[in-house]
């Protein structure tokens, strides 16, 4: 009887306050999921930041002495992982952020790899930038992982002094130098002693994780590791 009242209480609830896929828009899932099933399954899974010299650690080889590096998901266009990133940087869709940032919290919280990070930071977006969108998608990623994961995020210790536009068609030569003294540490009080985890949604060239963490490691005693939600392939 009591099992039979509450089937009728969540169907009710269920049309009353219908609750939506992200990615197909189906309504048949429970509230507390945030993509169904069939979605679920299509999110491509690297299976690699729990393995030494993966494909992130070989980007940034030779430039950023790090402790280890992954990403959680393959980026392809076209495909369901990119029209979340979409809903999250251009349509304010916050709720993308904390569910990846989950994710890839618990992937990293199970991987040994990642055990003595101290803290969590951000890859900053210039002041202007964050003011159009109204949020830094990497910091509410940050926030997701801290909820699953129970490390420090820490915010605003870095400062992103030049606005820099699209470096899709420039050399790695060309990146690098175009990110030289973009960034500025803020509070390098809050880092000193300290292994560090810098995230953000996507890398491509990894131009501006490379720069971020070259000011990070400039402050004494600090070592670096580096996450995002996706690798672009």
């Amino acid at each position: 009887m009591i099992s039979s009242l509450r089937k009728i209480n969540t169907a009710i609830q269920h049309l009353l306050y219908p609750h939506f896929c992200c990615g197909c828009g189906v309504d048949f899932i429970s509230t507390k999921e945030f993509l169904c099933a069939k979605c679920n399954s299509l999110l491509p899974l690297t299976q690699f930041s729990h393995i030494p010299f993966n494909p992130i650690e070989k980007i940034l080889i030779g430039r950023l002495p790090l402790v280890a590096a992954g990403s959680m998901y393959y980026f392809t266009k076209s495909s369901l992982l990119q029209h979340l990133l979409v809903q999250l940087k251009y349509n304010n869709n916050k709720e993308v952020g904390y569910f990846f940032g989950r994710q890839l919290g618990q992937l990293l919280k199970n991987s040994n790899r990642f055990n003595s990070i101290d803290c969590i930071v951000s890859l900053p977006l210039h002041p202007k930038k964050e003011y159009q969108r109204g949020y830094n998608q990497a910091d509410l990623i940050a926030d997701g992982m801290s909820s699953v994961w129970q490390k420090k995020v820490l915010k605003k210790v870095i400062t992103r002094l030049i606005f820099t536009k699209t470096q899709t068609h420039e050399s790695r030569i060309s990146r690098w130098e175009n990110m030289e003294g973009v960034f500025e540490i803020r509070d390098p009080g809050s880092f000193r002693g300290k292994h560090v985890l810098l995230i953000d949604d996507v890398i491509t060239t990894g131009a501006s994780l490379e720069a971020c963490g070259v000011a990070i490691l400039a402050v004494p005693g600090t070592r670096l590791s580096i996450a995002t939600v996706a690798y672009t392939i």
